[in-house]
């Protein structure tokens, strides 16, 4: 098979798989760009902590935890993730190349938001954190503080 034969065949399988994670979760938009990544995380969080999703593209918070908090959720395979918002509560999940989800942080999002004071966003109106800074801070939250993970 030629590569663009096989380029196209791949891109085929990957819009079939999207669709059905859309069926699995309505009102998730799983679309081959960033919205896939992040929609992975949402459905991750809600399966593991019990999240209820909010629908796709409500500011600020993406749902609401079992105890009534207000969470965000990233997830990224890359270095860094964007806020645009304080949020509540955050849940932060790194993806790696075997597509397992690693938790980065899990926790109030005031502590991360107050690493932005003074600085400025970037073109996009987001403000970049690292991982590495996330961990960091991660290590500084309570368990009371935590997004339970679900029995």
């Amino acid at each position: 098979m030629a590569k663009s034969q096989e380029l196209t065949s791949i891109i085929n399988e990957l819009y079939a798989l999207t669709a059905r994670l859309e069926k699995m979760y309505p009102g998730r938009h799983f679309t081959p760009d960033g919205h896939l990544v992040g929609s992975i995380g949402e459905v991750f969080a809600a399966e593991r902590y019990g999240i209820s999703l909010f629908t796709a593209g409500c500011e600020t918070h993406d749902g609401k935890a079992p105890d009534g908090r207000l969470v965000q959720i990233k997830a990224t395979q890359r270095r860094s993730v964007g806020i645009y918002e304080e949020p509540d509560y955050l849940l932060v999940f790194s993806i790696d190349r075997e597509g397992r989800l690693s938790e980065v942080y899990n926790g109030p999002g005031k502590p991360v938001w107050q690493r932005f004071a003074g600085k400025k966003p970037a073109k996009t109106g987001q403000y970049q954190i690292s991982l590495a800074r996330l961990k960091e801070l991660n290590k500084g939250v309570s368990p009371k503080d935590r997004i339970p993970v679900l029995a």
